[in-house]
This record gives C-alpha cells, structure tokens and sequence, in this order.
C-alpha cells in the first residue's frame, strides 16, 4: 500500500523541480545572519512537512504556463514561510510540545525565543513576496497575515468557552486554515497572469480545499494517535478550543457538562479520555467526514472548466488527498 508520502511524491510530479528551489531555499534563510539564528532556522526547517500550500502556489502556476515560472517559486516560499511562522507563534501560544514528531522550538529553546524566530519568519515572508513586483499580490499576501492573526485572536479569546457555536467555528477556520490556502492558489494565477474568471474559480478551490482539510484535522485530533499526528491527540480540547466533532457532541447532548467540567479542571486527562472515547463512539467522526466531503465535492467542481493538464490533475487528486488522511 502507497505510503502519505508515495502519494504525495506521485501528485506533485508536475513541479518536483520547483518544489526543490522552494527547499533550497528555506534552507539557505538566515544565510548571513549570525550562527545561533541559523541554527535555530536550520533546526525549523528541518522537520519535514507536506509542503501542501507552496504546492497549491505552484500547481496553480501552471494551470497557465508549464514553463518554471520564477515568480512562482518565490511566492511558494513566502506562503510556507509564512505558514510556519503561524505553526511556531501557535505552538508557542498553546504550550504544545510536539510539532510533526519533534519538540517545537518553544520547548527546544524557550517561548521568548520561539516568537522571536515566528516574528523573523513572519518578516522575512513578507519581504519575500515584495521581490515579485505585484502589488496585487503583496496586498492578499498583507490580508492574510490579517486574517490569520484575527483567527488566532479569535480562538484565544474564546477558549474555555464550552458553548457551541458552529458559524463561529467556520469562519475561525477560514481565516487560520482556509485563508491561506486560497492565497497559495491565487497568487499562483496571479503570477501567471490568469484570467479573472479562472481567479476566481482557483480562489473558490483554495477556500473549499482549506475547510475541508482543517476539519480532516481536527477530525484526526480526536481520531488518530500521537504518532499519526506527529503532535499530542486531543490537543484542541487540552487547549480549551471546540471543533466540528466536539460542537456537534454538544449540540447533540445539550445538558452534557462534561466538557465544561473538563474546561474547569484544568485539562484532567481522564475526563479527556472519557470525552474522546464517548465521540469516537458515536457516528459523530462519519458526520464530520461528510462535511469534509461536501467542501471536497464544491472544490473539485471548481476545477470543472479548466483545460486538461498535469497540474490540474494534480489539484484534483489533491482533494482525494485531503480525505484519505483519515487512514
């Protein structure tokens, strides 16, 4: 059986070459800067990953030109240093330990210096994306950092907050997950100088493809094991933050205060399990899943009217993609 990674090689066959300039890349960051920064960006970028959103940036390139589209490539890396800074401000502000089977840089070094690498990311992306020369594309670029920042504000401040809130929910994971995601897609066109009718069917695909992976994941949260997720299973609940399966749990059990209690008793790992084991018990994961499947199905037939080509077959198995991660 292929493995995640076999799957991932074969869909992202079209733009291997350009995937690799993006590695060097992030590799080569913090080139002239002093030997502690380096070893700190060195021990960031070493830790592996899908490269899914400088994947999107590309393939999106070449739905309009096959020809290596240098811009492209830059703007690839400004979206996943972009998106890695978001990883080390987030892990940093839950306290988490595990990042993708490492310890997070927070935990390695300390809080203080993980925001200040975050921030150095965060910085560098965005200079990055200035080299393109398009200003519409450093003016998305500048509204998602926006949006990012708001999703996480909004998730602060409404943790611990055991009441369930399913429209709430979904505009907290556009802007943290979904955002960039269609930001990846519609600066790739944009850098090829797509017309706007396939803009906007690319941005439609970003969006669908990035709700419906940020609910695969916080499916897997309450689903998957430790080692499957390279970080700890039940993080979102231990961090006081209600996803689709737990919203869904409390809107189904409306008297239930196991959650609030669990909110109140500072994460008791046993009441965690008892939630987890109660959900998993349920048909509420196969509902969750199908909500997955309803973004995939909108993403997909977004993609309906471009020409036939290796990126564009790429995109789709992107969403087949998406939905195997259950397993």
């Amino acid at each position: 059986m292929p493995t995640t990674r076999s799957k991932i090689d074969i869909i992202y066959q079209p733009i291997q070459s350009e995937l690799g300039q993006v590695d060097q890349s992030l590799r080569n960051l913090g080139g002239s800067e002093s030997q502690h920064i380096k070893h700190l960006l060195g021990y960031l970028f070493d830790r592996g990953g899908k490269g899914l959103r400088p994947a999107l940036t590309l393939l999106s390139s070449k739905l309009f030109n096959n020809k290596v589209n240098h811009n492209a490539v830059t703007m690839a890396t400004a979206v996943e240093l972009l998106h890695i800074a978001t990883l080390v401000h987030d892990d940093t502000i839950d306290d988490s330990s595990i990042r993708r089977g490492k310890q997070t840089i927070s935990k390695r070094w300390d809080s203080n210096i993980a925001i200040l690498v975050g921030d150095y990311v965060f910085a560098t992306s965005a200079t990055i994306v200035c080299t393109t020369g398009n200003l519409r594309v450093v003016h998305r670029f500048s509204e998602t950092i926006m949006e990012l920042s708001s999703g996480q504000l909004m998730e602060y401040l409404k943790s611990h907050d055991p009441t369930p809130n399913r429209e709430e929910y979904l505009t907290r994971i556009y802007l943290k997950t979904a955002s960039l995601f269609r930001t990846a897609l519609e600066t790739g066109a944009l850098l090829s100088e797509a017309p706007e009718s396939a803009l906007k069917h690319l941005v439609d695909y970003g969006y669908n493809l990035g709700m419906a992976f940020q609910i695969v994941d916080d499916i897997l949260d309450v689903e998957a094991t430790e080692k499957e997720m390279g970080k700890s299973v039940g993080n979102d609940l231990l961090q006081g933050v209600l996803t689709l399966p737990t919203i869904i749990f409390l809107e189904e059990n409306p008297n239930d205060d196991s959650i609030a209690k669990f909110f109140g008793s500072k994460g008791n790992p046993e009441h965690l399990k008892q939630i987890i084991s109660r959900i998993q018990s349920s048909d509420i994961i196969e509902r969750c899943y199908s909500e997955a499947q309803r973004y995939c199905y909108k993403a997909k037939t977004s993609l309906r009217n471009f020409p036939k080509s290796d990126a564009l077959t790429s995109l789709e198995k992107l969403v087949e993609f998406v939905m195997e991660r259950r397993r």
